[in-house]
């Protein structure tokens, strides 16, 4: 254990010093610069003792600190660091956790006062920016002396090794959403009027549409009743991830691939949650990684740990060839997902391409991650000549997107474009749309 001076003794190790002058200049004795070393000497020395004394009396009161183990970490998440405090007496600390340098967190030292009543648990948070295993650190503890003199510093020894997964916040997120959708009365009211399996016969209440009543059953039982329909179950769900060039820019401190990972494993869990059957493949020029189309959490949990270790490279992708081995891998009719990004008309026609040729067998469906930071700049009016023409250019890229999706929409591809790192959300919620419209 160290013992570190505090503010407190280095202002009296100060103010001695400024009485010593004092002495030597009003008093008029020969002796009188030897006679204020010695009384500086004196003084100083005996601030030293007591702040060593001071300190020394911290390791019978010493605090106690340790880190709750640490779980997964999710990428571009504020993920909570939890720590526990013990102490037998009120003291005030200063905590010093060591995380990884590369993530964004709460600034350190933590000042924490511990009452001494109970144990208290101290909170704090980390944004990891990058996947990845990382080597966390141990915690630093400086407790303060009781006469506050000194600082008791020593190291809790807490090292480990921390791996960065992509959104495990969100995705649990999600799956409460997902599971409380498919209970109780928000299930019976995403079943009334949607789907094309039937579920059920239930009474008539008021306000339900006349033309889902079961007039038969109703003449039969002399009551009306009204059928129940839900989406129809282990339908096919293809999710094709781009990992090349353009999945490279960052886009809200995220790689656009990072945005595009976290997309396609929401999607992938809202799959297995519907009871579809999903499958999932990563592209640059050639497919990367490809896993055929399963059912059930235990797919889902692959994919994430498939997933995790991958990231984008400097390469032209290649979508025809990525629709083509899906294509051929999938014979029934399924939900063709790609999730990249698009830049003009003629820059991506082969992804316009491989989307087309995908028709009419499967339903193709794009998503493109959009940079927000580009319909900032297209709606930010300015009298400056470079910035306006920053802005032409924005409006410019942002006018051959949308000629980009039109040309799709007419080839019967369905489109959603929206900001990279909002894109999660309204992707389930279009995949949820089209099974309970039955558009496959």
């Amino acid at each position: 254990m160290a013992i570190v001076p505090t503010r407190k003794t280095y202002g009296l190790l100060l103010a001695g010093g400024v009485v010593a002058t004092l002495l030597t200049n009003f008093f008029g004795s020969p002796n009188r610069l030897a006679v204020a070393v010695l009384a500086l000497l004196l003084f100083d020395g005996g601030v030293l003792a007591v702040m060593v004394w001071d300190g020394l009396r911290v390791k019978s009161r010493r605090a106690s600190i340790k880190r709750d183990p640490l779980h997964r970490l999710s990428i571009g998440r504020d993920n909570p660091i939890s720590l526990h405090g013990e102490s037998s007496a009120a003291v005030y600390l200063r905590l010093y956790d060591n995380y990884p340098v590369g993530f964004e967190g709460t600034p350190m030292p933590l000042e924490v006062t511990l009452t001494g009543q109970e144990t208290e648990t101290i909170t704090f948070t980390v944004n990891p920016k990058q996947r990845g295993d990382y080597a966390w650190g141990d915690l630093q503890i400086q407790q303060r002396s009781p006469l506050g003199l000194a600082w008791a510093d020593w190291t809790v020894p807490a090292a480990e090794t921390v791996a960065v997964y992509p959104d495990l916040i969100g995705l649990n997120q999600l799956s409460v959403k997902l599971a409380l959708q498919a209970t109780g009365t928000l299930k019976q009211k995403r079943r009334m009027g949607v789907g094309t399996e039937f579920a059920e016969l239930r009474e008539y209440g008021t306000g339900d549409d006349l033309r889902f009543v079961d007039w038969k059953a109703t003449a039969r039982l002399g009551q009306p009743l009204v059928r129940v329909l839900e989406p129809e179950r282990e339908q096919t769900l293809l999710i094709l991830l781009d990992r090349g060039r353009l999945m490279t820019a960052q886009v809200q401190g995220l790689t656009r691939f990072d945005w595009g990972m976290n997309a396609a494993l929401s999607l992938a869990l809202a799959g297995v949650s519907r009871g579809d059957r999903v499958g999932l493949g990563v592209f640059d020029r050639t497919l990367h990684t490809w896993m055929p189309p399963k059912g059930g959490r235990a797919n889902f949990q692959q994919m994430l740990e498939r997933l995790t270790p991958i990231e984008p490279v400097l390469e032209e992708s290649d979508y025809l060839a990525a629709a083509t081995h899906a294509a051929q891998q999938q014979h029934r009719r399924s939900l063709v997902v790609i999730i990249t990004d698009l830049v003009d008309e003629t820059a991506s026609a082969e992804l316009l391409s491989a989307l087309a040729r995908l028709r009419p067998r499967h339903l193709p469906f794009c998503i493109t991650l959009r940079d927000p930071a580009i319909d900032r700049q297209a709606h930010q009016p300015t009298a400056q000549v470079d910035a306006a023409y920053q802005r032409a250019v924005a409006l410019d890229l942002l006018s051959q997107r949308e000629a980009a999706f039109a040309r799709l929409k007419r080839r019967g591809v369905l489109v959603l474009d929206a900001p990279a790192h909002q894109i999660s959300d309204p992707l389930v919620e279009s995949y949820l749309r089209i099974k309970s419209q039955g558009k496959l």
